[in-house]
């Protein structure tokens, strides 16, 4: 067989026409699992290879169904071997319309959900090293993301140092949620432990301080982005994929996303850069207005004002429980039962319990303090047949007339992606609709992928294709500010 041909595409075509570069938030590597354990025996020798086998051989972490066909089946067999194999996958990216790519790690979510701590470690940082050995003679199109285990702030830390200080890695694959045994049911029957599995978060109510790993981010300068498979969690179904898979990340995205602010992770890193890959922008765009509308009716000063259990007339209320209720909704019946329409049984002045402030963390005195802890510091992966992709984009319906931080995130890889050369033409078609502008696109496509790496690390493209367009595109945002 000749070498592969790169061939004109719907993509290519308008990628010829545009102004710009295109940048990929989130194209995937289909990993070969026979190579890890290679590199698993570098780390931890044969047994530990060993290990690992059985482990992947028992695991059952999402107890709903799941499907994920290999990559080299179906009918477009050249596209799932792409992902496999850099050379190859660096001259296709010209049919998908782009210049250069994030690559983030399909097999590590099996491994970032292993239960062993020393093979779920062990094997992270094997794929990590064979992905970063793979990958290294493509690195001015391509750039893989280092994954990083989760489940303590120790090993994140570990692992993040260890893939950007020797393997000189550039960007993190997190996850948005860990899961792991229900603290009672480990307590009370650890036997049964692997049966009672939640979801927990990273930030707001974690069973661990993950500040370091935050400030370690910080120190490194990556941008960590999160994806979860967040399988069997309270609404799974153990029949219908479709159902799982509908708002999959979004739920998980929206859950990390708000554990973060609400946690005041944002507050306390400022100059934190987080990504959610995969679910969209729209539910960012319903969370960002949903904290203006929880906090000026939620703060503090507002409940006392209208919601104080101190200030309910219980007197008037009986009365008009005589006028209105009838015989089993007297007066006196009412008086007797009144401390159980409040949460906390108060009737009576005392002081704000600590429940009912849950802005402590982040210290909002006004609208615009919401905005400023929450645009600049999430960016949100959009693949390109999200019909709401401009959501983001729609300065009339986002408070205080903001744009969020949408990146072409194309997702290449996986089984909806059935055709390299119309993935950036299906994401015009929102210009084309009338949804999304010129400038709009542009943003999407190059400025906002562009914005997520560089706010931490502005040295994140030297060397690779787009480096003179993102030197260009700081230089005008220095400009303007």
């Amino acid at each position: 067989m000749s070498g592969y041909r790169v061939k004109t595409t719907e993509s290519s075509r308008l990628r010829a026409r545009l102004g710009h570069p295109v940048i990929d938030g989130d194209a995937h590597i289909i990993e070969c699992p026979y190579v890890l354990p290679d590199f698993l025996k570098q780390v931890g020798g044969a047994d530990l290879v060993k290990r690992f086998d059985a482990a992947v051989r028992d695991a059952r972490p999402f107890r709903a169904k799941s499907l994920f066909w290999p990559a080299h089946t179906g009918k477009y067999t050249i596209d799932r071997l792409t992902t496999m194999l850099p050379r190859l996958y660096e001259q296709r990216l010209e049919e998908a319309g782009v210049d250069f790519c994030t690559l983030y790690s399909t097999y590590g979510f099996r491994l970032q959900v292993m239960p062993d701590d020393e093979v779920r470690a062990a094997a992270c940082r094997a794929l990590n090293m064979m992905n970063a050995e793979i990958f290294s003679g493509v690195s001015y199109r391509m750039r893989p993301a280092a994954l990083i285990p989760m489940h303590t702030p120790a090993e994140a830390v570990a692992e993040l140092e260890f893939a950007v200080g020797e393997l000189g890695l550039k960007a993190a694959m997190t996850c948005n949620e860990v899961l792991r045994p229900h603290p009672e049911v480990m307590a009370k029957a650890p036997e049964l432990a692997e049966h009672a599995l939640q979801w927990t978060p990273l930030a707001l109510d974690a069973p661990f301080d993950y500040d370091p790993f935050w400030a370690k981010c910080v120190e490194l300068k990556v941008a960590p982005a999160g994806h979860s498979i967040n399988y069997g969690g309270t609404h799974g179904s153990q029949s219908n994929y479709v159902f799982n898979r509908l708002g999959l990340f979004a739920t998980s995205g929206h859950a990390a996303c708000r554990a973060l602010f609400l946690g005041g992770v944002t507050k306390r890193f400022p100059e934190l850069t987080v990504g959610f890959l995969e679910g969209g922008v729209w539910w960012a765009a319903a969370l960002y207005n949903d904290l203006f509308e929880f906090w000026e009716k939620r703060n503090v000063p507002q409940l006392l004002e209208y919601h104080d259990p101190a200030n309910w007339d219980v007197k008037l209320s009986a009365e008009i429980f005589d006028l209105y209720g009838g015989e089993r909704q007297t007066g006196a019946r009412f008086t007797e039962n009144a401390a159980m329409f409040t949460r906390d049984g108060r009737t009576t002045p005392d002081e704000v319990p600590d429940f009912v402030d849950d802005w402590k963390h982040l210290g909002i005195e006004r609208r615009e303090d919401i905005r400023d802890l929450f645009v600049d510091s999430f960016y949100f992966g959009c693949e390109a047949d999200d019909a709401l992709n401009y959501t983001a984009f729609n300065t009339k319906a986002n408070k205080l007339g903001v744009k969020l931080n949408a990146m072409f995130s194309s997702d290449l890889g996986h089984w909806d992606v059935v055709d390299f050369g119309e993935i950036l033409s299906e994401t015009h078609e929102a210009v084309e609709k009338g949804l999304m502008s010129d400038e709009d696109f542009r943003d999407f496509t190059f400025a906002n992928p562009a914005r997520f790496a560089t706010r931490m690390n502005p040295d994140y493209f030297k060397g690779t294709a787009v480096e003179s367009a993102v030197d260009a595109l700081l230089a005008e945002q220095g400009a303007a500010a």
